[in-house]
């Protein structure tokens, strides 16, 4: 059986409980990724480190095979917690960004960002013009994440109105930010690789790799919205290969009972954990692993 993404939308849980429960205040939690990323992981990143710090051996590799903003596999890499990081993606705009950052024109993004004054007509022309250069296809993605409603970079989504604090199109452009952080993730380019592919063929390719460890975060919709351009996965068999890894692994998903069915088949252990929404409602997603005592204790 493949199970795709409307199936699982329609059977998500939507669960809010009621107990105790820790919720991760992002503040907290260092901003790498020049992204704002629909389905972010900032929130998940205090687990991450304590899933890397339970490990047996520290892993020389952190792979994120469906990287998007990369926040998670960043953060690694800047905490110390592995020596490289791989970051794969399939989207082609968001592949400029990285691509350029660790690859290409890293200067002309950083320097064009500093330079752009945000306004209505200056944004659509970006938006709207054919792209001459790996550069130019960069910075439009990341002008499209910071001036569309939710940073969703999928095609029909639209400009923000109002904003924040009434600052329309300007709400989430903070060009120094930007530039600091593409600055710093263009420090480390000698320990970060690109690969514009797709995630699941990455990991079936780099199975047998004992020190690797992946971080697999697959796009999924929201309310039945499509968040991101590429969004079809079968998950049976991201599933299956996740059980033929030599590395160890660790999934979130949303919690809904096909992906619970799933892991109880590949027998992997399952834990769920609190998270805010943007209407900072106490939501749960899943993290799944061959084992998660660590989450729990």
């Amino acid at each position: 059986m493949q199970l795709t993404l409307p199936e699982i939308a329609s059977e998500s849980l939507q669960l809010t409980r009621s107990g105790d429960y820790r919720v991760t205040n992002v503040a907290s939690v260092p901003q790498r990724s020049p992204f704002r990323y629909p389905g972010g992981k900032t929130w998940l990143v205090p687990n991450v480190r304590r899933w890397m710090a339970s490990l047996p051996t520290r892993p020389r590799v952190f792979c994120e095979p469906f990287c998007g903003g990369a926040i998670v596999g960043l953060s690694m890499l800047f905490d110390g917690l592995a020596d490289q990081l791989i970051l794969v993606e399939l989207d082609e705009n968001v592949a400029a960004v990285w691509r350029t950052l660790l690859n290409g024109q890293a200067r002309k993004l950083i320097d064009g960002i500093g330079q752009f004054e945000v306004s209505r007509e200056s944004v659509r022309a970006v938006l709207d013009r054919r792209h001459k250069s790996l550069a130019d296809r960069a910075f439009a993605t990341i002008l499209r994440n910071r001036v569309q409603r939710g940073g969703i970079l999928a095609p029909g989504a639209s400009l923000m109105k109002q904003g924040e604090n009434g600052r329309g199109l300007a709400s989430r452009w903070y060009p120094k930010t930007l530039q600091k952080r593409m600055e710093d993730i263009h420090a480390r380019r000698g320990c970060i690789a690109f690969v514009h592919g797709d995630g699941v063929e990455y990991m079936r390719e780099n199975a047998d790799r004992h020190d690797m460890v992946f971080f697999v975060d697959p796009p999924y919709t929201v309310a039945g919205r499509r968040l991101y351009i590429h969004s079809d996965i079968d998950h049976e068999e991201l599933f299956r290969i996740a059980s033929t890894l030599c590395g160890d692994f660790l999934m979130t998903y949303d919690d809904a009972q096909p992906i619970r069915d799933l892991a109880a088949r590949f027998g992997f252990d399952v834990h769920d954990v609190p998270m805010k929404n943007t209407h900072h409602r106490i939501m749960y997603e899943l993290l799944i692993a061959r084992d998660l005592g660590w989450a729990r204790a």
